[in-house]
């Protein structure tokens, strides 16, 4: 069994990733590690961690401990770079929810961290791992919709306030762009980067200050890929509306209804019917597929390289 430990006892930690470790045969959660060992001691029985002690405050404490193989981080963006490098220098694994740092420099600098101490380092882009996509992203990446010509992504929610962490900066940088636009910006360079090449120029419009933020709390952004494929994405904090994904080719079109999100549920039509798939956790495949390139000594399916690919994407978008 592969023994990960949790960092940070938030939303995500709590409803998706911890049960994700659980559907996973080769993984057991062993440890937690939380700004308050009160609440780390808890979450950690709450959800049957199997170290001897389990909860932590200490982040070199928590390191220290020589049957931890790996890390998930589920901390505030800016908290993710010290930690993941501290965890490669103790020789740990570390897979890290996105984005993966609020910096180019402290992406480039986990990376180099990771590489040095030979250890894997993937980011948690979950979408890749609805089995929806996966389908899509085959028939895409093998020409069944021909050269793709244009793509787009919405992703959004209602933030009753500013009170979330993400709109201010001591911990984050980016709001509606690191809440999901980040995620939508994943699923458009896995969609399109095997046919297109890489984005090549960035344009957007950002609103701020509705609810009292100087963060992103509306991004409409444009993307042109080397092939001369154009694609958009909106991320909002401002208003909630049917997620949807879209790709258009020269020889065929693909719908998704509701697949982007946190499930795996949803409906992909394309002109020949609606795209057959699985309902599965697609957190759980994102573990299985860390814990997977853990015993393979491969780098996992979305790397630090492609995480920092994201924000330095996400730096020319909201500078």
């Amino acid at each position: 069994m592969l023994r990960l430990g949790m960092i940070g006892t938030g939303n995500i930690s709590r409803d998706a990733l911890t049960p994700a470790i659980a559907e996973v045969e080769d993984a057991v959660l062993w440890s937690v590690l939380s700004r308050e060992k009160n609440r780390a001691t808890e979450f950690a029985r709450q959800n049957s961690a199997q170290a001897p002690i389990p909860g932590f405050d200490d982040l070199r404490a928590f390191l220290a401990d020589p049957d931890l193989d790996a890390v998930v981080i589920a901390t505030p963006d800016k908290l993710h770079a010290e930690q993941a490098i501290a965890a490669a220098a103790a020789g740990k694994h570390v897979l890290v929810e996105k984005p993966m740092a609020t910096t180019v420099a402290d992406a480039e600098a986990m990376v180099a961290a990771c590489r040095s101490a030979d250890v894997r380092l993937g980011v948690a882009y979950h979408m890749r791992w609805h089995q929806g996509h996966r389908a899509l992203a085959d028939r895409v990446h093998r020409g069944d919709f021909g050269e793709i010509r244009y793509a787009r992504a919405q992703w959004t929610f209602q933030a009753p306030d500013s009170g979330n962490w993400r709109a201010h900066d001591e911990v984050g940088r980016w709001w509606s762009l690191a809440g999901v636009g980040t995620h939508s910006l994943d699923w458009l360079r896995w969609m399109l980067t095997p046919g297109c090449g890489e984005v090549v120029e960035v344009t957007s419009t950002i609103t701020r200050n509705i609810l009292g933020s100087q963060h992103d709390e509306s991004a409409a952004v444009g993307l042109q890929f080397e092939s001369g494929a154009v694609a958009q994405f909106v991320s909002s904090a401002l208003f909630a509306a049917p997620n949807r994904g879209e790709i258009c080719g020269s020889k065929g079109y693909a719908y998704c209804d509701q697949t982007l999100g946190r499930g795996g549920g949803g409906r992909i039509d394309t002109p020949e019917g609606a795209i057959g798939f699985a309902e599965v956790n697609p957190y759980a495949g994102e573990i299985a597929d860390f814990v997977t390139s853990i015993r393979e000594g491969r780098d996992p399916e979305v790397s630090g390289e492609e995480g920092l690919r994201n924000v330095e994407l996400l730096c020319r978008i909201c500078q």
